[in-house]
């Protein structure tokens, strides 16, 4: 199988018609993971695959637009009759099961062992599955979050995640095939450092030596278009916009 990212929600900071928060279906070697789980992403992913078929779940932070959508996962698995031949691996950021549990009335996660496996991510993480090997790197946001480098075949398609300007994300999408970036605000404000402008974005793809940008988590202040526009011009390179639906091949 060879490495391909199904987009599933784009927006960001809440969902819109048609248009659900962050989420990705990446898939490769054999398997399927969905990165990121966005408000509304989860009736997206049953677009494209049984979410009794992943093989794992990716979630770059904890904040709502990004990760909101796996209880309703959860509770599809457990209670939806979802439930998977074995339990899903949920990696994220410590806590994550945690909050789970909470939303459903309880203080620890054993309810949930028989469907969802939780592991905590941090700096360096490298999961293998299958053909797929899944490494994550720390960025700089206002909380604890991830940058994503997704390889198979000889393929590399990095995430950003949410991040203000870092070094680890050059890193991270060093040489990638295809660099999927947020390019969520206009400009900084003064003291705050924890989104990307488009600028930001395309001089990252740009220093990584990446094939191709595609621009995505563009916020209120911008549109997707204007956003792109803007990346591709620090870039030099080709870059385009992410869009809800669209299936392509690393």
């Amino acid at each position: 199988m060879p490495l391909t990212l199904t987009t599933l929600g784009t927006a960001s900071p809440h969902p819109r018609p048609g248009r659900p928060c962050s989420g990705y279906l990446v898939s490769g070697g054999g398997a399927e993971v969905w990165v990121d789980a966005g408000p509304g992403t989860f009736a997206e992913l049953q677009r494209h695959t049984d979410p009794a078929r992943l093989t794992a779940i990716w979630i770059s932070h904890l904040h709502a637009d990004h990760c909101a959508d796996l209880l309703a996962a959860v509770y599809g698995l457990a209670y939806g009759g979802l439930t998977p031949a074995e339990p899903v691996a949920v990696y994220a950021p410590a806590g994550c099961g945690r909050r789970i549990a909470g939303f459903l009335g309880r203080s620890d996660t054993g309810f949930l062992d028989p469907f969802v496996e939780f592991r905590t991510l941090e700096d360096g993480h490298e999961a293998r599955l299958g053909g797929l090997v899944l490494t994550s790197r720390a960025v700089v946001h206002d909380t604890e979050a991830y940058g994503l480098r997704a390889e198979c075949g000889g393929k590399v398609l990095a995430y950003s995640g949410d991040t203000g300007p870092c070094e680890p994300l050059a890193e991270l999408a060093r040489d990638a095939d295809l660099f999927l970036c947020e390019a969520d605000i206009d400009r900084h404000r003064e003291g705050e450092q924890v989104h990307l402008t488009p600028e930001d974005a395309g001089a990252y793809a740009r220093e990584a030596r990446a094939g191709e940008l595609l621009v995505t988590h563009v916020g209120p202040t911008l549109t997707p278009e204007a956003a792109t526009d803007r990346a591709a011009a620090a870039f030099g390179g080709r870059a385009s916009t992410a869009r809800e639906g669209d299936v392509r091949t690393v």
